[in-house]
């Protein structure tokens, strides 16, 4: 209950305040008719409960009678309202000649009808209280109407139009109760916001999602461990400029092609009259986008050294979007995404792009596990299916098959692999409880066509480098080739040079290693450790970490190639009989695996750790976690990171012979060998002219033979053979041949061989 306090523009309320009687519903039998009057409070509790009908809230449908003849203070009034009449639909009540004190009438009397769903409520009275005085008129302000029809007001006596009190109210100037009942304590509206601050606030929405802000960490991070790779991204490669002026070819060639001659793609314009020369190597087709932009050696660098970053902050992505959907924590998820990308044993791969491009892998299988609604931590959940991350993981897998089958052939079986025993999991449920598992023919549509494109993808990408093989059988590895770089078991404990923590410490180790670039293969002792952790610790299931254990193991095996037990179990089967397998030479690379595996077990060990300082928090006074406790968590994190610091060194490319920029092919550039070769082919990409030389994981015999007769160039018989394949121009480099042949006949005269000589720049131009 309210009262007006003088002087007062609000009414406050009092703690003595009677219950207020609840409101009638629509549809509610309609009161029957109260007194006209209320003498006193006393006369009016006189009557008995048991002769009035009940309200909603159980109380007498004459309590507001009786409320409206009791003083604020609850005791009864010294004089009762007089003639206080409410008409029935009425939009307003008047309390006439009341002689109160106290100033405050509450509930007027209904006369004649029943008010339908009409409880008159707060009436308070604004200046009436005269002390000592007469009866003045009292004005009721904010009258409250709950739940009335104002559309079609409120009949009385059976009566169908609406009622109007007095005869004051005129038509068209009833006023909405609702408008009025607590218009003067209401608040100003909030202003509706202008298309411009929505599209502010969608905006910022976006910026903090936790995708928004694990992407742009993932960028920044990637920057951050590959320096300096960005400093002078025009002018240095990592590692060094042999594969990676090859690479950046690659790029240039397969975006350039493209867009001028798309049919010509695997014929590339290197090893010059080769067909199919574009397959001599893993293509990196999938980064074709980037090539189309920028031409020339400079772009193609600059071009380089950002996918390079890149490749590191998509791998970080996908492994911890694989984290995540599987169940880890946002911390765990991290651990596993810098784990997985920055183990120590990758830094020896920076040479290699298609090796680090693996991002492709987690985040294909992240994809298809959301798609299909299951995570290892929660299981299969039917209801969380959505075909389109099922489309969306098959593309980025074919994706990550088009850069390269190095990587991409292991993850093609091991999809094929899923596959299978998913089916046999789906179909062993559905003997066992007589019912299949629900799975939905939209995701099944989803997994055909996804599967289909996976695999024709890989075909399309197959079929050229079966030609390859036919044309150039000596191509094919052998089980020796194999053996040379098989790596032993000191490997997986040994560190790279280019490792900033380890390098150092273990030189000696690696002077052990037949080939130890490809051999060192540490993934991090801190990921050991977590990893080691995470089978005692952890928020996977016991039986999962077992598997996740034996994962690591087998991966281990096979990585080893011929080293375990000389493979008769593990890399020689596929050697022999998995199509494709004999075309990897390198075992070692399969780490890539192991680190996963041993990644995603340190996620559910920090996981869990996290949970548990949750946990901890929670019994805090205020629930925070503590610096301590904080800093337990963001260790693993901070160890892992510090763990993949690099020592990569950034070698200058050499600069593009000016004498190449106006050579008409088709050319040869001497001396020619593998490494010089590779330049050659990162400076080709300034018009993309034939040359003759080339750089790959096989030689063909034809480059031999050419590089052989060359020896005594220019003679009549090196002339002569190097006419018969059409090559019209031999650029000479200055500041190769000390120590070769050509640093004697150099300077020779040529007139008698019928071919021009011209000095240009640092090289020596031959027109044949």
């Amino acid at each position: 209950m309210t009262t007006g306090q003088p002087g007062s523009p609000r009414p406050t309320p009092t703690d003595d305040a009677p219950s207020r009687p609840a409101p009638t519903r629509a549809g509610d039998p309609p009161a029957p008719p109260a007194s006209a009057t209320a003498t006193s409070s006393t006369d009016a509790t006189a009557n008995t409960d048991a002769d009035r009908p009940t309200r909603a809230d159980d109380t007498p449908s004459g309590a507001a009678g009786a409320e409206g003849a009791t003083a604020p203070n609850g005791r009864p009034e010294r004089d009762a309202t007089k003639n206080d009449i409410a008409k029935v639909g009425g939009r307003k009540s008047a309390a006439k000649r009341g002689n109160t004190k106290g100033a405050a009438v509450k509930g007027a009397g209904v006369k004649g009808a029943a008010v339908k769903g009409a409880g008159v409520k707060d009436a308070a009275v604004k200046d009436a209280a005269v002390k000592g005085a007469g009866v003045k008129d009292v004005a009721v302000k904010d009258v409250a109407v709950e739940d009335a029809d104002e559309a079609e007001g409120t009949k009385a006596d059976g009566g169908d139009g609406p009622q109007k009190a007095d005869g004051d109210a005129k038509p068209g100037d009833a006023k909405p109760v609702e408008a009025e009942r607590w218009e003067a304590f209401a608040s100003a509206p909030e202003p509706r916001p202008s298309r411009l601050s929505r599209a502010a606030r969608a905006v910022g929405r976006f910026l903090v999602h936790e995708w928004t802000l694990a992407t742009l960490g993932a960028l920044a991070l990637a920057v951050l461990m590959t320096w300096p790779t960005l400093r002078y991204p025009r002018y240095t490669l990592p590692q060094d400029t042999w594969d990676p002026s090859l690479q950046a070819w690659q790029m240039a060639w397969s975006g350039h092609i493209l867009l001028a001659d798309p049919a010509r793609l695997w014929q590339s314009n290197t090893f010059f009259p080769e067909l199919w020369s574009f397959a001599f190597s893993d293509t990196l087709l999938g980064y074709a986008p980037a090539g189309m932009l920028g031409s020339g050696p400079e772009d193609a660098v600059l071009r380089y050294n950002i996918v390079f970053v890149l490749a590191h902050a998509l791998a970080t992505l996908g492994a911890y979007a694989l984290a995540r959907q599987l169940g880890a924590g946002r911390i765990g998820a991290a651990v596993a995404g810098v784990g997985y990308t920055y183990a120590p044993w990758l830094l020896a791969q920076a040479g290699h792009l298609h090796v680090l491009s693996n991002g492709g892998i987690p985040l294909a299988l992240a994809m298809l596990a959301r798609g299909h609604g299951w995570s290892l931590r929660h299981g299969y959940r039917p209801e969380r299916r959505h075909d389109g991350w099922v489309y969306a993981g098959w593309l980025v897998a074919a994706w990550q098959v088009s850069l390269g089958f190095g990587i991409g052939l292991p993850f093609a079986y091991f999809l094929a692999g899923a596959v299978l025993v998913v089916a046999v999991l789906f179909g062993v449920r559905r003997l066992k409880s007589g019912r299949a598992l629900p799975f939905g023919r939209r995701l099944l549509v989803a997994d055909v066509v996804g599967g289909v494109f996976f695999a024709g993808v890989g075909l399309l990408m197959a079929f050229p480098y079966f030609k390859v093989t036919e044309l150039h059988p000596y191509a094919e590895r052998t089980i020796r080739d194999i053996s040379i770089f098989s790596p032993p078991a000191s490997g997986f404990v040994t560190a790279p040079a280019e490792s900033r923590i380890w390098g150092g410490l273990h030189e000696g180790a690696r002077a052990a290693l037949p080939w130890h670039p490809e051999m060192t293969l540490l993934p991090g002792f801190v990921l050991y450790a977590l990893a080691a952790g995470g089978l005692f610790f952890s928020v996977w299931r016991l039986r999962h970490r077992l598997l996740l254990l034996v994962g690591v193991l087998v991966t281990m095996a096979f990585a080893m190639g011929t080293r375990f037990f000389d493979g008769t179990f593990t890399y020689v089967p596929l050697f022999e009989h998995a199509p494709g397998w004999n075309a990897l030479r390198t075992p070692g690379r399969l780490m890539l695996w192991t680190t996963l595996l041993l990644a995603l077990l340190a996620a559910g060990a920090v996981t869990a750790l996290t949970d548990r300082v949750r946990e901890l928090a929670a019994q805090r006074i205020p629930s925070w976690p503590g610096p301590w406790l904080r800093m337990a968590t963001l260790l693993p994190l901070l160890l892992v990171t510090l763990e993949g610091l690099n020592a990569t060194p950034h070698p200058v490319v050499p600069a593009q012979p000016a004498a190449m920029r106006a050579a008409e092919g088709p050319l040869l550039v001497l001396p020619s060998n593998q490494s010089i070769d590779q330049h050659v082919m990162l400076w080709s990409t300034d018009g993309f002219p034939d040359v003759v030389n080339g750089g790959s994981g096989f030689t063909p015999r034809q480059l031999d033979d050419v590089r052989r007769v060359s020896q005594s160039f220019p003679d009549q018989t090196s002339v002569d053979y190097l006419r018969t394949f059409g090559v019209r121009t031999v650029v000479l480099l200055r500041s190769q041949v000390p120590g070769t042949p050509w640093e004697i006949t150099i300077d020779a005269p040529v007139e008698s061989l019928g071919i021009t000589r011209q000095d240009v720049g640092d090289a020596v131009v031959y027109r044949l």
